[in-house]
């Protein structure tokens, strides 16, 4: 294999691994899952004041908890189907 051949291949395997680092799911669901923990123990620890604002429900419980779930599938779908870069085999001249 020559110089530039390796030095191609060895561009597309760091090219392959930003490709899979950047995947949006992965940014999505990170941030779904932090602020749905924040929001989380926000709910958790609402005050009487707070939940008599909101009727009696505690949306910041419910909406971490949902934001939560989200980032999970975010991060369970890039699991289960992770990004796979085409590798384009060198033509025999």
């Amino acid at each position: 294999m020559s110089e530039l051949q390796h030095e191609v291949s060895e561009l597309e395997r760091k090219s392959a691994t930003a490709a899979r680092l950047f995947d949006i799911r992965r940014i999505i669901g990170g941030l779904f899952v932090v602020y749905g923990i924040i929001v989380t123990i926000a709910g958790i620890t609402a005050s009487d004041a707070d939940l008599k604002k909101a009727e009696d429900i505690n949306i910041n419980l419910w909406t971490g908890l949902g934001m939560l779930a989200l980032g999970l599938f975010f991060l369970g779908w890039l699991w289960l189907r992770p990004t796979v870069t085409p590798v384009e085999e060198p033509a025999d001249d």
